[in-house]
């Protein structure tokens, strides 16, 4: 006998309280940087508690967190044993968040419902998968009662800086080894691979001259554009290497900050930029590393009396599906198309997360959860992130549905 009618119930009997467990995460600011995210899991930790569930708190080593460059972490594990034997699935869901910025119509920490959206930083990634998460263990604890295998719940706070500090730091630890992951994701399908990264800072030195005589010095502006025409030309050929995932198709560069120089009136003697190179799942992060600094010394070496320092920032291995994720994969795309009332495919993204973590220590994971087709409907990292609701209704009854399948 199924519990899938008795589940859904549940979960909407319960929807008023979930919406409003998500609002009050919501309105505890997150923002990475700074990085203070230690009072959102204290907050976490006492509404959990009005469940009944109790939350571990693993806090990160302040001086850890400091030399990462963030202030707090508090990692969050709920367990919940049902008897021996089964699996243990966890489910990871990260607080930390992109502060802002502008362009807002609605309080980004209102947590305001307007349309059926619930509006704020956060929202749709990924505290919106604290409230799937949460509720879909309550909605299996109250209906199905499994005797075998156990849940975790994975609140962590170390998504945005690569997750070295979040989900990386418990699985170092040995503080969770769980058989298969489920990771925060969006509603219409389940992703199975993603793209890596790296990212570096290059600065490039010259020497400051007075602009009335700039034959006296070396100019790092000049060196720094002659760098980075060869990397965009680099960018133009990543796009003839094409990814065999669906959902991926090739690599990319981009340049996203740079500064240097002193004055308006005076050569500039060093400038930095931070470049971001997206890796597909195909591709060998030592070899694209390598070639990135090849590129930049050949560059470099046509433009007298410059130097370079390039320092590596994060390295995040791509996502590649484990064979273990079957039964995952199966049950989610089941229920989803059940609920949803459209087939839920598998596939690849673009971005990088820290569900790769799972994936290095051996244990078969995807990304699933309450939220809309695409990142750009949710205004992630833009002004009015937004939540559907009937999205985190119905994705709740996924991954209840889900959990009830592989625990039975």
């Amino acid at each position: 006998m199924t519990h899938y009618p008795q589940l859904d119930a549940w979960i909407d009997q319960h929807f008023d309280e979930q919406v409003q467990f998500l609002q009050a995460l919501v309105r505890v600011p997150t923002d990475t940087p700074p990085g203070n995210n230690a009072p959102h899991a204290e907050r976490t930790t006492e509404l959990l508690k009005g469940f009944g569930f109790d939350a571990e708190q693993h806090p990160v080593p302040p001086q850890e967190v400091k030399d990462y460059g963030m202030e707090s972490i508090t990692n969050l594990i709920v367990r919940r044993p049902y008897g021996d034997g089964g699996r243990t699935i966890a489910l990871n869901a990260h607080g930390d968040v992109v502060p802002p910025g502008e362009g807002w119509t609605h309080d980004p920490y209102g947590a305001e419902i307007e349309d059926g959206k619930l509006y704020g930083r956060a929202a749709a990634v990924s505290k919106s998968d604290f409230a799937t998460f949460t509720f879909a263990v309550r909605a299996l604890e109250a209906v199905a009662k499994p005797a075998k295998g156990a849940v975790e719940l994975h609140f962590t706070y170390d998504e945005e800086f690569g997750g070295e500090l979040g989900p990386g730091w418990l699985l170092k630890n040995n503080l969770t080894k769980p058989d298969l992951m489920i990771a925060a994701g969006f509603s219409y399908e389940v992703v199975t691979a993603h793209n890596g990264c790296l990212q570096m800072e290059v600065t490039v030195h010259g020497k400051m001259a007075h602009a009335a005589v700039p034959h006296t010095g070396v100019d790092a502006l000049q060196g720094a554009v002659k760098i980075l025409n060869a990397l965009y030309a680099q960018n133009t050929l990543y796009q003839q290497v094409t990814s065999q995932v669906a959902g991926i198709k090739h690599p990319y560069l981009n340049v996203g900050r740079i500064e240097g120089g002193t004055n308006t009136n005076v050569v500039p003697g060093k400038v930095a930029f931070k470049l971001d190179r997206r890796m597909i799942p195909e591709e060998n992060p030592t070899d694209v590393e390598a070639d990135i600094r090849r590129v930049i010394a050949e560059a470099a070496a046509a433009c007298p009396g410059i130097m370079v320092e390039i320092k590596r920032l994060l390295l995040a291995h791509s996502m590649k599906p484990l064979p273990g994720n079957a039964p995952l994969v199966a049950a989610i795309q089941r229920h989803g198309e059940a609920l949803f009332g459209q087939p839920v495919p598998a596939m690849g993204t673009p971005l990088y997360t820290d569900v790769r973590l799972y994936g290095q220590h051996g244990i078969p994971g995807v990304i699933y959860g309450a939220g809309p087709r695409t990142v750009l409907e949710s205004h992630a990292k833009r002004a009015d992130e937004r939540l559907d609701l009937d999205d985190l209704r119905r994705a709740t009854k996924v991954v209840a549905r889900a959990l009830s399948d592989l625990l039975a």
